[in-house]
């Protein structure tokens, strides 16, 4: 049998490499295959982190009985949802239309063509909580293939018409206004429970685009509200075990036990979840002074560098929840989780108890098998600083030397470009040049392996090697927005250059010209059943908020019209899901601030190395105003469009603040400056 995932450059495919299932990646000639063979495809989609793929895997792919089956009787395909964000989001809408739900592993059957006609997510080895197992699935559909070929033809044709239907028209939408930003703003206060912060519901996942609305709409609209929701939802998360309070940086999200009790992890940790709460983290210090806020932005940052940093300098996708727990077995949540023996241990009598304490580790234990979760009291001011330094330092250290969790090492572009983001303005805030510098080398990588010569993104890389699949929307929105950040924070003008090529790209490649509706696909991509258009934000911004709001602040930096009006165009789908879906376009109302305020455009001149220009530059980055975009280089410098005819005042640097490339009068006061990016322009 042919191992087809041998060479896969996705650590999910080569976890499968040596099943027993003669498993194909998507690619043509699984399906001619298929066809020649006259059976269905089974099609399993998953990612390296994700707990359940592994425990299907072992359960059924890794069983010799149900590979001979599947071998038998189908084609098998195997899927990194992360390298084929377009296969999964196809396959997934067919999933949820079907059966109200979705989630990994996703497994759908279909016919040699494509078209779906059979749907699940995990299924167990034998029949278990009203679920059939996988053999009775496999044997059910191979029945319904070749006892009921024309009905299941039915079915399938049925639903990929269905799909193929759906698509989104923002022509007639209009743009975000003012009452659009207050009813989304309105709908979250429902959404909220004051009492504990979090949002309402028993799966908590990290809102940080909703969170990034609030801070914008607070400085913009001066909403009491908005901040103290936004202060509000960040302290829930710092303190619960949804943060590695050892470690820094976020799992997942976590769970309300039934019973009661502290949150419960699912301990995986993505690339994505720790850019975008990085960045958001340090908004927050930003607009408030938070400590907490600083705290976990900076050790955030530090977590992404030290734990997922690759060898070529680009960040990882991921590290599994599952971890081997000293005994051989492999456990989710054992690199993490502590008793109160193990304190002791690390720390000696006195410190254990303290940490225990501190940490809410019980005797009984809040996780499982007498071991508990690490959580913040709510009152960190009773103890001393100094000693929990020591202690969380202690803690570490014993850490590492625990089996590590898996690291999916593939290299996503768009992640990156939001890593890019959080780290370089991270950086710059708290003067910490070698993040700066992580997110240069991290962008630098993107240039080097991931553009061709057309400027055409590839999705993946791995270990210097890039992947064969196209990039998506959001590849080229994040890594553009990544780019963005790094001008305003080096002055550098060749990362404007290279954002517009990416820009270019989305306007021919990925906007349709009549209606202004973004696609997640290129029009030049590999046909699916359907073209993906999801225009809701959902773990990261979608492609099309995602480029919403990067269009506009190119087209601030540059004065581009066409870019503008493209991003303006964009942004119809937040007047019309925004007021009545808030959590699920947080980036598209974010975006949608910085259109109401301009964005404001500010302009430092001054000699590289005088300490006042750098002031001034420093004033500028921390300015709250949405969505600003910073350029800051010398008097006559032609390398960002900002700078043109921006001369010193009175042989002083000087800032200009700007609309529309129509500044107020220019200021060489540092105090004036952070005036005029925290109030409304002229007043």
């Amino acid at each position: 049998m042919p191992n087809r995932l041998a060479q896969a450059t996705s650590p999910y495919l080569l976890q499968h490499a040596d099943n027993p299932v003669d498993w194909w990646p998507w690619e043509a000639g699984a399906f001619e295959e298929a066809r020649r063979r006259n059976v269905p495809v089974f099609l399993s989609v998953g990612y390296s982190a994700c707990h359940w793929c592994h425990v299907m895997a072992h359960e059924s792919f890794e069983d010799d009985d149900a590979a001979a089956y599947m071998n038998e009787h189908f084609v098998s395909v195997k899927v990194d949802r992360e390298e084929r964000p377009d296969v999964d989001a196809v396959y997934m809408e067919a999933v949820q239309a079907a059966t109200g739900q979705g989630g990994w592993p996703m497994s759908v059957f279909m016919t040699p063509d494509g078209e779906p006609f059979y749907f699940g997510t995990y299924f167990p080895p034998e029949p278990r909580h009203g679920m059939p197992s996988f053999r009775q699935v496999l044997e059910g559909v191979h029945s319904a293939w070749t006892g009921r070929r024309d009905e299941v033809g039915e079915v399938a044709t049925k639903i990929t018409r269905d799909l193929a239907g759906r698509t989104l028209s923002i022509e007639s939408a209009g743009l975000p206004t003012e009452e659009t930003q207050a009813l989304a703003l309105l709908q979250l206060t429902r959404d909220i429970d004051t009492a504990s912060g979090w949002f309402k519901g028993d799966t908590k996942f990290p809102p940080s685009m909703v969170v990034e609305f609030l801070l914008r709409h607070h400085t913009r609209a001066g909403s009491v509200a908005a901040l103290e929701m936004a202060e509000g939802l960040c302290g829930a998360m710092a303190r619960s075990s949804l943060y590695d309070q050892v470690g820094g940086g976020f799992h997942r999200y976590v769970l309300t036990p039934r019973s009661g009790g502290p949150l419960v992890p699912h301990f995986e940790k993505m690339l994505y979840d720790n850019a975008l709460l990085c960045r958001v983290y340090a908004h927050l210090w930003r607009a408030t002074g938070s400590e907490l806020a600083r705290r976990v932005a900076l050790e955030t940052a530090d977590f992404m560098v030290r734990e997922l940093r690759t060898a070529e300098g680009g960040f990882a996708s991921a590290l599994d929840a599952d971890s081997d727990d000293g005994t051989g077995r492999h456990v989710e949540g054992a690199f993490y989780v502590w008793t109160p023996e193990q304190l002791t241990e690390v720390l000696g009598e006195e410190d254990g108890r303290l940490a225990a304490q501190y940490f809410g580790v019980t005797e009984e234990g809040t996780f499982e098998h007498g071991a508990s979760v690490l959580q913040l009291p709510q009152q960190e001011g009773v103890f001393d600083a100094e000693r929990i330094a020591s202690v969380k330092e202690r803690l570490l250290r014993a850490r590492a030397e625990r089996p590590a969790p898996g690291r999916d090492d593939k290299v996503v572009a768009a992640w990156n470009g939001l890593a890019v983001a959080a780290l370089a303005e991270t950086g710059a805030y708290f003067d910490r040049p070698d993040l700066v510098d992580a997110a240069i080398t991290a962008a630098d990588l993107l240039v080097r392996l991931h553009l061709d010569e057309k400027a055409r993104l590839a999705r993946t890389s791995r270990d210097g090697q890039a992947g064969a699949h196209a990039g998506v929307l959001e590849d080229y929105a994040d890594v553009a927005e990544g780019f963005l950040a790094l001008v305003s924070v080096t002055g550098e003008g060749v990362w404007l250059e290279f954002a517009g090529f990416l820009l270019d790209h989305v306007l021919v490649r990925f906007v349709d010209e009549e209606s202004g509706t973004l696609y997640d696909t290129a029009a030049d991509a590999e046909k699916l059943i359907r073209r993906p258009q999801d225009p809701t934000d959902n773990a990261v911004p979608s492609g099309w908020s995602a480029a919403a709001g990067v269009l506009l602040g190119y087209a601030a930096h540059t004065g581009s019209e066409p870019h503008r009006t493209a991003a303006e165009r964009a942004l119809g789908v937040v007047k019309a899901l925004g007021p009545r879906a808030p959590r699920f376009t947080g980036w598209g109302l974010a975006t949608a601030e910085a259109l109401l305020d301009g964005p404001r455009e500010v302009a430092i001149v001054g000699p590289d190395g005088d300490p006042r220009t750098k002031e001034l530059h420093r004033t500028a980055l921390l300015g709250t105003a949405p969505g600003a975009v910073v350029a800051v280089g010398a008097e006559g410098s032609d390398e960002l469009p900002l700078l043109a005819d921006r001369p010193l005042v009175g042989g002083a640097p000087a800032a200009y603040v700007c609309r529309d490339f129509t500044c107020d009068a220019p200021t060489t006061d540092t105090d004036r400056l952070r005036t005029a990016l925290r109030t409304a322009l002229n007043g």
